[in-house]
């Protein structure tokens, strides 16, 4: 390494950042990486610090880290790592800040929240913040999840759509002649009497067409709601399609959120940002309840699905639970047991509880919405 030009100055200067505070003294940094280096110090060297309780002794126990060089405040560090990282970089940053490091004041003061990143972990957090919030604040947090929801919505409702609409109708017939509704093997079986054994080929004389499959399909759905803190995923893509589903003109839906008690929110099921704001994450979990009020408000069972989004994780004796969910499937209902319900899958649920609803006879599966839209 004597010759300067072989020095990997760029791999250094990145050992030097990861190492942090640390390496100071011993790995002089370059100018252009100073920013970067402060806007990592001000988060990341909290987990040092006393406050955080991360807090780190040497050989003689003597504290570490938090040498007081930043003169960050949030509001600062917001705004500065939008400019010196990729968005993802800042997502993840911003996420931490968040959930780690509990620098809530990014949620609670205007400025900070106008430099933030809309996305889903934002959306989650807003959720999980918003009785923090109050005045022109929460009015920003609204418009932010409307944003972020208004995205998620597209990618769902292209994806729902794909499945409800264009299927065909066999064994019928329509004036309608559009290619989608072209009745392939149809008009080969009646052509065949045009074959050419010389070309290999089918003079098409008639072509056959299926009438698409009819409009109105009567359908009510009862979406029952989970609203424990470990079910946010699901609550949030839960409520979009409700929203999409309701828009749908042969199915009727009913969205109800549930812990101890029951909000029965189908008046609001057009928007989902109104019900995501109504939403209490935390506190204890009856299914049982739920469960009975679905049965309540069922007026044609063997037209009615219901959704059951939960961790499965209930309070009371679960063979109440296994109960309440054989009346629905006895009564011609249709139970679908969804412990998780977003584009990951993610899955944190009872698999004990899971495979005796399974048993019983509902349909049990932590799915994608595109799944779930095909299985209905």
């Amino acid at each position: 390494m004597d010759n300067k030009n072989n020095i990997d100055y760029k791999n250094i200067n990145r050992w030097r950042l990861i190492l942090g505070s640390f390496a100071e003294d011993n790995i002089e940094l370059d100018n252009e990486y100073y920013e970067i280096d402060t806007a990592l110090d001000f988060l990341y060297d909290r987990e040092y610090s006393k406050e955080s309780g991360y807090a780190d002794f040497d050989s003689e126990n003597e504290y570490r880290g938090g040498k007081e060089k930043s003169s960050l405040t949030v509001p600062i560090w917001v705004s500065k790592i939008k400019k010196l990282f990729p968005k993802k970089t800042v997502e993840i940053m911003q996420a931490q800040a968040l959930e780690k490091y509990n620098l809530t004041e990014m949620l609670t003061d205007e400025n900070i929240l106008k430099e933030m990143e809309p996305n889903m972990e934002l959306l989650k957090n807003i959720l999980t913040f918003k009785d923090m919030m109050s005045g022109n604040v929460k009015k920003l947090a609204y418009d932010i999840v409307r944003k972020v929801v208004d995205d998620i919505k597209k990618k769902m409702e292209s994806d729902i759509k794909k499945v409800f609409y264009g299927k065909k109708l066999p064994n019928s017939y329509t004036q309608n002649k559009i290619f989608k509704n072209l009745d392939i093997k149809k008009t080969i079986r009646n052509n065949l009497k045009n074959y050419n054994i010389e070309d290999k080929t089918i003079f098409v004389d008639k072509l056959y067409f299926n009438q698409n499959i009819k409009k109105y399909n009567p359908w009510h759905i009862i979406i029952l709601i989970d609203e424990s803190g470990s079910m946010l995923n699901s609550v949030i893509y839960s409520s979009i399609m409700a929203s999409i589903f309701s828009n749908l003109p042969y199915l009727s839906i009913k969205l109800v959120i549930f812990d101890t008690s029951i909000v029965d929110l189908s008046h609001s099921v057009k928007d989902p940002i109104d019900v995501l704001f109504k939403v209490q994450l935390g506190g204890g979990t009856d299914i049982v309840m739920a469960l009975e009020y679905a049965k309540k408000i069922t007026t044609a069972p063997d037209k009615t699905i219901v959704l059951l989004i939960s961790d499965l994780m209930d309070s009371n004796d679960y063979r109440y639970m296994y109960k309440s969910a054989m009346d629905i499937i006895e009564s011609r209902s249709k139970l679908f047991v969804l412990p998780a319900l977003d584009y990951n899958a993610n899955e944190s649920y009872d698999k004990k509880a899971a495979k005796q609803f399974a048993k019983i006879g509902a349909k049990v599966a932590a799915i994608t919405p595109d799944e779930l839209s095909k299985w209905i």
